[in-house]
């Protein structure tokens, strides 16, 4: 068995993920708000690759029962009823919708995962879920991946020490599974903050930006 990351979906090649549970990591934002929008009731929240295509999907939606949402440069989308932010969601507002949602980084990476058995959204914000999925396929014999959305196509620090906390717990006791050197380096990273998010985020550069962008929130 294999638990390997890709610090980002350019890194993946055809049949890398074939027959593998996959995690998807955008920490900031997309994972965090998917995850918190289906807490807090959204029926669905559904990926695109671009904000045309959110539109055009609508159109087979009863409008009220479907929220547009997405971002570009972090920045909500005009017209659009959401962003992607976290912070401004609420019961009220997804319960029972279907979340239409575009983003920069991390629709991208999770419409790149072919061929996999099954692809979760992987954040701080579920770990626990999410690695005990990962066990579960350990116990079974599937090997395992995550992919890292990054920022603009580059290595985001926030997704690497992400992964470096799912591949730490997941792999835990499990002495069969092979890490690359991408899950051997984020496990550094994540040994380095552990539960310290917030020095984590103002030492990234996407949290940075999303700071002074006006989004201290979501951090």
């Amino acid at each position: 068995m294999r638990l390997d990351v890709y610090l980002t979906a350019a890194e993946l090649t055809p049949g890398a993920l074939n027959d593998r549970v996959v995690g998807v990591i955008d920490v900031l934002r997309a994972s965090t708000t998917i995850t918190t929008a289906l807490n807090l009731g959204a029926r669905a929240v559904i990926p695109f690759e671009g904000t045309d295509e959110v539109v055009a999907a609508a159109r087979n939606f009863e409008r009220s029962s479907v929220l547009l949402a997405g971002e570009r440069k972090m920045l909500p989308v005009s017209g659009f009823d959401l962003g992607n932010s976290p912070a401004e969601l609420t019961p009220a507002i997804v319960a029972g919708k279907t979340l239409l949602l575009s983003t920069t980084n991390g629709t991208h990476a999770l419409l790149q995962c072919h061929g996999a058995r099954e692809t979760v959204i992987a954040s701080y914000v579920n770990c626990s879920a999410v690695t005990a999925l990962f066990r579960t396929a350990f116990r079974s014999g599937v090997s395992v991946a995550l992919v890292c959305s990054g920022q603009d196509r580059h290595f985001a620090l926030e997704d690497a020490a992400c992964a470096g906390r799912l591949v730490r717990v997941a792999s835990r006791r499990f002495t069969g599974v092979t890490l690359n050197d991408a899950a051997h380096a984020c496990s550094l990273l994540d040994r380095k903050y552990g539960d310290a998010l917030e020095t984590l985020f103002l030492d990234s550069a996407h949290g940075r930006a999303l700071a002074d962008a006006g989004f201290g929130r979501d951090l």
